[in-house]
């Protein structure tokens, strides 16, 4: 089935993993629409990579419904992962193949590879193909699985930590040109879905996310959205300010004259009261989506 914008690439509905008595998933209901770059954050043990992995038909879910593509990736395994790439946290080879065996033997499997993609990210992370995959480092077998999940131009690319090993300059390199030009290869279509806890340097990319707790899902929201609907906001006054009116925000620092604090919906009837007090200084900016997570998650929410 072809996909447009309109069309979900991955949907889960009410999805759950047990193991034994621990929900490592509970409930969990994801839509990611064609052509983004979806982000799935959450604090260690939250779940991610067991989701993903139900995804994938690695995992089994306990209940619930997975639909990649409008397909059940445990009934059409095949038609489902033809169609997608899969880098996992912990990359692994066969450890007598060279660089080279490697990609020739991940191409083999692919009816589609581009070379030229190849041959720009072998230079771009400077790996020798003549090396053995047992002589790599961490962060090379990334950079190798990366370059093998990035070669069969696939409709959906799905990362668990992507970026675990490599240095900030390749880092920041693979972020921002080798996943940007991937998505920019076929506008609309190609859809990436990013499991990260370096959530501050895919900022510009992602347009959704999900932050996920306890296997379950605390918060969804488009990516611009999200910048309106949380704001930082910081005042200083002339001396102390005495009984101010801050319901619907959070305090983050409060200390003599300055106090600083977080709103969650509409920041204006908070600016409108701290104005009231004239302060010497005031201003508001927008979280970042890192700056969001943590508020999130920390007790209280973004907002209190």
């Amino acid at each position: 089935m072809p996909t447009t914008q309109h069309t979900a690439v991955i949907e889960t509905t009410g999805l759950a993993r047990r193991f034994g008595s621990t929900d490592a998933v509970n409930g969990l209901s994801l839509r990611v629409p064609a052509g983004r770059c979806y982000g799935f954050f959450g604090r260690n043990g939250a779940g991610k990579t067991t989701t993903i992995k139900c995804l994938l038909n690695l995992l089994r879910p306990t209940s619930g419904t997975v639909r990649l593509f409008g397909m059940d990736p445990a009934r059409e395994e095949v038609a489902v992962k033809s169609r997608i790439a899969y880098v996992p946290d912990q990359v692994a080879f066969y450890p007598w193949m060279t660089v080279r065996e490697t990609l020739d033997y991940f191409a083999s499997f692919r009816s589609h590879w581009n070379d030229a993609t190849e041959r720009g990210l072998l230079d771009q992370f400077r790996l020798d193909t003549r090396q053995k995959t047992s002589h790599l480092s961490k962060g090379q077998r990334t950079q190798l699985a990366l370059i093998t999940a990035i070669c069969p131009e696939p409709e959906l690319l799905v990362l668990d930590e992507p970026t675990s090993g490599l240095d900030p300059i390749v880092r920041r390199e693979f972020i921002q040109t080798v996943i940007g030009a991937y998505q920019d290869g076929d506008p609309g279509h190609r859809t990436v879905f990013v499991s990260t806890h370096l959530i501050s340097e895919f900022e510009g990319l992602i347009d959704e996310f999900t932050i996920i707790e306890e296997g379950r899902a605390v918060l969804t929201l488009a990516a611009d959205e999200a910048r309106e609907r949380y704001q930082k906001i910081y005042a200083r006054f002339a001396e102390a300010p005495a009984g101010l009116d801050l319901a619907g925000a959070r305090v983050l620092r409060s200390g003599g004259r300055e106090i600083e604090l977080v709103t969650d919906g509409d920041a204006g009837p908070i600016l409108d009261r701290l104005k009231a007090q004239s302060p010497e200084a005031i201003s508001s900016e927008s979280l970042s989506l890192e700056e969001i997570f943590v508020a999130t998650l920390q007790p209280g929410g973004a907002a209190a």
